[in-house]
């Protein structure tokens, strides 16, 4: 490891923290006493991800991260539950021992996260990864979410 300032291998570690699935280091620089912090997580094997049209991808955990990130843009989602939830998705598709899967089985486990998450979040995810072509298939995952949750259909539905 080198420091980001200088580019010296002189570092040495300040304090360590052990969190959940990483470990976060606080080093600084020998040479210039530039303080930074690094963190190291355990390294899954995950599968191949096998796109729609065939193609076959690493499993990028940070493609993952940005669609849940856009899904909650503007909604009180923290950062921090944002991770956490990356982190349960990426521990499920490792825990599935898959050497390959489907981008879309990736896609119903990232709408089952933000489900629980935030309701929005999960519509906005939805109504981009499901495609929707009319309005109808919108108002069906609405009354899904809302029939999921115990909710009582609207009063003018009758009419």
């Amino acid at each position: 490891m080198k420091c980001p300032r200088c580019g010296s291998e002189e570092l040495a570690v300040v304090d360590s923290r052990a969190d959940e699935n990483s470990i976060r280091r606080r080093r600084e620089c020998q040479d210039c006493k530039t303080r930074f912090t690094t963190f190291e997580r355990v390294e899954l094997s995950l599968p191949m991800v096998i796109k729609k049209d065939g193609r076959r991808e690493q499993f990028d955990r940070e493609k993952i991260r940005a669609g849940i990130v856009r899904a909650c843009e503007k909604r009180p989602v923290s950062v921090d539950e944002v991770d956490r939830s990356v982190e349960s998705l990426e521990l499920k598709v490792s825990e599935l021992c898959l050497r390959e899967i489907p981008s879309r089985q990736i896609g119903e486990l990232v709408m089952e996260v933000l489900k629980k998450l935030d309701t929005i979040a999960y519509v906005r995810f939805a109504s981009v990864y499901r495609e929707f072509s009319d309005v109808s298939q919108f108002v069906d995952t609405l009354q899904g979410l809302t029939e999921a949750r115990g909710a009582p259909k609207a009063a003018n539905e009758d009419s």
